[in-house]
């Protein structure tokens, strides 16, 4: 699974990178965590950064609903709650690194996996659009009577598809998220290919961190530096 990762990159960078333009929402996350507003790009507006809420809560869900923030490639496409935006809402979820937890004798070992060679990367995604059923009453009235404008309880969010571990990968986990190859990421917001939610066939590269991440209120640089395991 992924339930956490990093996207630090200078917004010049992330633009350069995905060929998008990058407002000044954007903002470095060392230890990005389920809930948080975090950058995509959607395949409805494939050309900027967009920001959502990590944990996808599909259009049909009640207000209690848990957003769920990995989607299992294996199922995607059958799933009530993925089926719909994987055939008509994907995203890229831009990344520089992404953490798993293994088992040690102090405890779980928190790990920061990166591509080899140090750039960033594109997780495959998914999003939607959700509207509370609910609204409490008199907080859509301004001071001249006007009602807000409905849009503005529209929440979207999006989740990050995963599949079974490559090699290097199942020494921490049994799986992964889908890391697209730079050239199949414009294809995957054009179309949902199952080939493309494949293993990652690229080199990867871990190192322990710090069990600050642990906590998504430690959100800072000391979270990415080298620990001795």
């Amino acid at each position: 699974m992924c339930g956490r990762y990093s996207i630090f990159i200078s917004p010049e960078r992330l633009a350069d990178r995905f060929d998008v333009t990058v407002g000044d929402e954007y903002a470095a996350h060392y230890n990005a965590a389920p809930s948080q507003s975090l950058p995509v790009v959607t395949n409805h507006d494939p050309d900027r950064v967009t920001h959502q809420q990590w944990g996808l809560i599909p259009s049909w869900a009640d207000d209690d609903f848990s957003g769920v923030i990995n989607a299992r490639a294996e199922t995607v496409d059958e799933k009530p709650a993925f089926a719909d935006a994987y055939e008509r809402r994907r995203c890229l979820v831009p990344a520089d690194g992404y953490y798993e937890w293994t088992e040690s004798d102090d405890g779980k070992q928190p790990y920061r996996i990166t591509r080899a060679d140090g750039e960033p990367f594109a997780m495959a995604g998914l999003w939607e659009r959700w509207e509370p059923e609910t609204t409490q009453t008199g907080l859509g009235q301004f001071g001249d009577g006007e009602a807000a404008d409905e849009g503005e309880s529209v929440v979207e969010t999006f989740t990050i598809v995963t599949t079974e571990a490559n090699e290097f990968q199942s020494a921490y986990h049994h799986r992964m998220p889908v890391v697209l190859d730079p050239a199949d990421e414009r294809e995957w917001l054009a179309s949902p290919d199952p080939d493309l939610l494949a293993p990652y066939e690229g080199n990867l590269d871990a190192y322990p961190v710090s069990t600050r991440v642990n906590s998504p209120a430690n959100d800072d640089p000391a979270v990415v530096e080298e620990v001795d395991a």
